[in-house]
């Protein structure tokens, strides 16, 4: 009797050498006289970036963030709160507040009667959400053409009845900070109309920022204002807190670490012939029952030539008992990504009583025996190794009872 061990996606030669050494020491110990072989084919058959990772888009160390990905950041945050950064001046206010004023901005020695300069934003803002649409006006044409349109008004009336702009506009007491407010407004409507959108919105950066401009222009504002402390300090948190600044920046790194395993999958999808024609000649390279285990990627192999090879002329010589660890087999027979079985077939003849062993945690893991309903030859077996994923998925090799339940297999199996 011999033991035949393919290993999963993204192992390479020393991962490999490391876990059969461990799988060979605890067959080697419940089946004495067994020999125990490895099929190792990361190397040979296994993905890898043929042109050192060119096709990544914007392939570079991690540095300092493009300008680019901070305000992409920003609006990120912008979509999920439209009145942050209103909220950052309500709370933060001005540090050119009069030399006078309180801890919340309020001078007291103000003249009585004068408003704030930001008061007559706010009122900018009311009536911009009563009056009627100019059709004939750009405003109009750009939230038609963006598909803005239906979350303007409501965007509008959310900014000019908040709380937020009110306490912004009772601070913003000089005409640079009016300013500074008028822009912070036009942005809250914006993304206020834009998350209402949703996928539905047809809207560039340009188009976006072009809004913008035309409500901090009917605002009575001008162009950004330059250290704006509220939009500084927006852009600041953005960064820390949108994933989109990060993996960016991390991109490169990121899809070369993670090429070998999830590169191997697409490249067997792609051409698992190879692969299946070295598995094939691995197992008939000895006489004699073999039992055949294989782990993730290297079950779904086998169980495409077995079913394959059992479809088309007869088993493969030899190959007694499958074991299937932590495997996706089942779950892309479901998918119909299963090279040799299509949706709703049954196992062909031929093919070999079928052990897969499980973990509820693991979950790169599916059962097999309720996709094959009624077929004796597949039953499932589960492990609990407690541990989270993803070291759930390496952790089936350890257990007693993984080894356990294949010698009751095997006995059943009637190999010896």
């Amino acid at each position: 009797m011999r033991f035949l061990f393919v290993h999963g996606t993204g192992v390479r030669r020393d991962r490999h050498d490391t876990l059969f050494a461990l799988v060979r020491e605890r067959l080697a110990d419940r089946f004495p006289g067994a020999a125990v072989d490895s099929c190792f084919w990361g190397e040979r058959f296994g993905a890898g970036l043929g042109s050192g990772g060119r096709s990544v888009p914007g392939l570079r160390r991690p540095g300092s963030p493009d300008p680019a990905d901070a305000e992409t950041a920003e609006w990120g945050l912008l979509l999920a709160d439209p009145l942050c950064e209103l909220r950052v001046l309500a709370e933060a206010g001005w540090e050119t507040a009069g030399p006078g004023a309180d801890a919340d901005g309020d001078d007291p020695f103000a003249m009585p009667g004068v408003q704030p300069a930001g008061a007559g934003v706010l009122d900018l803002l009311h009536r911009l959400a009563e009056a009627p649409d100019d059709p004939r006006g750009e405003l109009r044409a750009l939230l038609d053409g963006t598909g803005l349109a239906p979350g303007f008004r409501p965007a509008l009336e959310s900014a000019a009845h908040s709380a937020e702009a009110a306490r912004a506009g009772s601070r913003a007491a000089a005409e640079p900070q009016a300013r500074e407010l008028a822009a912070a407004l036009a942005r809250a409507v914006t993304a206020g109309a834009l998350a209402t959108a949703g996928a539905d919105a047809d809207c560039t950066a340009a188009e976006r920022d072009r809004l913008v401009d035309l409500l901090t222009t009917r605002l009575g504002g001008g162009a950004r204002v330059p250290g704006a402390r509220a939009a500084a300090l927006l852009g600041r948190l953005a960064l820390r807190v949108s994933t989109q600044p990060l993996l960016n920046a991390w991109r490169g790194s990121l899809t070369v670490g993670a090429t070998p395993a999830l590169g191997d999958i697409l490249r067997y999808q792609a051409r698992g012939t190879e692969l299946r024609a070295f598995l094939h000649q691995r197992i008939t390279a000895e006489p004699g029952p073999t039992v055949l285990i294989g782990h993730s990627l290297g079950g779904i192999a086998l169980v495409d030539l077995l079913a394959l090879e059992a479809a088309s002329g007869g088993p493969v010589p030899g190959a007694e008992l499958l074991v299937t660890v932590g495997s996706q087999a089942p779950y892309l027979y479901e998918l119909g990504a299963l090279t040799a079985l299509p949706p709703g077939s049954a196992l062909p003849y031929g093919f070999p009583r079928w052990l897969n062993v499980y973990d509820r945690q693991d979950v790169l893991s599916y059962l097999a025996a309720p996709v094959f309903p009624g077929d004796p030859r597949v039953s499932d077996h589960e492990i609990r190794s407690r541990q989270p994923f993803p070291a759930s998925h390496s952790a089936y090799w350890k257990q007693r009872s993984l080894y356990e339940r294949i010698e009751r297999a095997v006995t059943e199996a009637g190999i010896g």
